[in-house]
């Protein structure tokens, strides 16, 4: 091609679409060569004795109970939990945590109300359950009791206790306890378990989450994100678990393990069991049908001799994907915000921007100038490509006079153009190179913009109140769409028609196709255009000043 800028173009172009393509394909990692499982469900952990009320059985596993929640008996009822980040009602029909409020986020759907995490309705299904396997034991169908309708964390009080006690069946005494924090997204979820029984106890039991297979409320029809499960451990690092790979049996991860965790990751937030380190536990995930998906873990309980008490417990993160929180929950959570491939580059930029943020208090106002010191660091590069297109621009009347003077003969306008270009000494790539360097950086930040929960309802100024969602009113596409017309102008004029088309219409197909973009995306790009436009014209400037000069020579 004949024209560095319409080369740059094109590249921009095209980074764009694969971009866009990629997260809608919501980053997905190449499968892990691990064994996968041999059916849907956890392996043969638990003893297939075990009655059919809690298992489903095949020839070679046994499986916890993980279908839909069964309707509430006469007698169960809903408790009422509340603290400083949550409002949640725990069902006593099997301890189900089937609805969960976030108290610092609202829904994009409905900004008086707080976003609800898990939630059971005509509509929605996520729930958290979880239950013992054995004989006698209760699962999450089984009916507790307990004490109160509402449980609320005190003024003064770092922690609340939610105890549901099952009634005793064959000498088992069972207490399902929830454990609260103040300023905390993680939920002790355990069990204390005597055995009034003349004979050791041996048992197992299961943490899951169900989910249907519908996307986020909020997230975009136009940039859909990675909504599903998710399986991390030493061994096999983070792996998603599609929906669709359920359905179909595809799913690959290391059943047994001594650690890691099992989630369901969505836009922004993310439910994890956190089993303790060290403790086996097994990992499945099943389609459950009408749209329905089970992701959990299985943990044993140690033999609890006759007159003992044994205890079996999982932690629960629930909540935002604060990368500083789940990371101090647990090793390989943070993960769940997925930058993709070029998360080397990307973890930076966001430390690097959380930095700025905590000093000037804005996210907006972070945003450029990060966007000002990524600049500044790529500056000889862009000085490089801008001066490129200026000489360029200042050959535009050759190139148009050897278009007239070849016509049609395009193989003699090249020759004549190759020659032109090696006695001007220009490089009719050194406008395309440097920004092929630098793409990987506009990649990694579009996607710490795209996945940084913190963004969610962060204000920047007048209008914007939300950098997560688009604006409102369109100025910033606007903006950007203009800034890319200033930017064409300072670009030398392709002899090419179809080259001269497609610089006039690129602004437009950019500004329509960021109407739909997040504003803390689109004002990271307007701000690195206006960058551009002011070292691009002085550039232009100096480099068209000298044309005089040089002709004298």
């Amino acid at each position: 091609m004949d024209n560095a800028r319409v080369i740059a173009a094109i590249v921009f172009a095209g980074s764009i679409i694969l971009l866009a393509d990629a997260w809608m394909k919501a980053n997905q990692p190449p499968p892990q060569e691990v064994a996968p499982a041999t059916t849907q469900g956890p392996p043969a952990v638990v003893d297939s004795t075990v009655p059919e009320v809690t298992l489903e059985a095949d020839s070679t596993s046994a499986t916890p109970v993980v279908s839909a929640p069964s309707p509430a008996a006469p007698s169960a009822r809903v408790v009422t939990v509340r603290t400083d980040l949550y409002q949640a009602k725990i069902s006593t029909q099997g301890g189900v945590l089937q609805t969960l409020e976030l108290l610092k986020h609202y829904s994009k759907d409905d900004p008086d109300t707080n976003l609800k995490l898990f939630d059971k309705n005509g509509e929605r299904t996520y729930v958290a359950q979880s239950g013992l396997i054995g004989q006698g034991l209760p699962n999450h169908s089984t009916l507790y009791q307990i004490t109160g309708d509402r449980f609320e964390l005190q003024p003064r009080a770092n922690e609340l206790l939610v105890e549901l006690r099952a009634s005793e069946v064959s000498g088992l005494d069972v207490i399902q306890r929830y454990t609260f924090r103040r300023g905390s997204y993680v939920i002790d979820v355990d069990y204390e378990i005597t055995n009034k029984r003349g004979e050791p106890l041996s048992a197992h039991g299961y943490f899951q989450f169900l989910r249907d297979g519908n996307p986020a409320a909020g997230d975009s029809k136009m940039m859909p994100t990675f909504t599903g499960g998710a399986v991390y451990t030493d061994e096999s690092k983070f792996t998603k678990v599609d929906f669709e790979d359920m359905d179909k049996n595809k799913v690959k991860y290391p059943r047994k393990a001594e650690d890691g965790w099992a989630a369901i990751v969505q836009h922004y937030f993310v439910a994890a069991w956190l089993p303790p380190q060290g403790t086996p536990r097994e990992y499945f995930s099943k389609a459950r049908g009408n749209n329905l998906y089970a992701v959990g873990t299985i943990l044993p309980v140690d033999r609890i001799a006759p007159g003992a008490v044994g205890t079996l417990g999982s932690r629960l993160y629930a909540g935002p994907q604060d990368q500083g929180a789940m990371a101090a929950a647990a090793p390989g959570l943070e993960l769940t915000v997925d930058y993709g491939w070029l998360t080397v580059i990307a973890a930076p930029l966001f430390w690097l921007l959380s930095a700025i943020q905590q000093w000037v208090g804005n996210w907006g106002v972070a945003i450029i100038l990060l966007t000002v010191i990524i600049k500044l660091v790529f500056y000889p590069l862009s000085a490089a490509s801008y001066k490129s297109m200026a000489k360029m621009r200042v050959l535009a009347p050759k190139l148009q006079s050897l278009k007239e003077t070849y016509g049609d003969d395009r193989q003699r306008m090249q020759q004549a153009m190759m020659e032109l270009y090696k006695t001007e000494k220009i490089n009719p790539l050194g406008g395309c190179l440097p920004i092929l360097v630098q793409i990987p950086v506009f990649i990694a930040l579009y996607w710490v913009l795209m996945a940084s929960v913190e963004l969610r309802n962060a204000p920047f100024i007048l209008w914007i109140d939300d950098l997560s969602a688009k604006d409102p009113y369109y100025v910033l596409p606007i903006l950007m769409g203009l800034s890319m017309i200033i930017q064409s102008w300072l670009s030398p004029t392709p002899p090419d028609p179809v080259q001269a088309k497609i610089m006039k219409i690129m602004p437009v197909v950019f500004s329509v196709f960021f109407f739909f973009f997040p504003a803390g995306l689109v004002l990271y790009w307007l701000v690195n255009n206006i960058l551009s436009i002011l070292q691009q014209w002085r550039i232009t400037r100096v480099i068209e000043r000298s044309k005089p000069a040089n002709a004298n020579r």
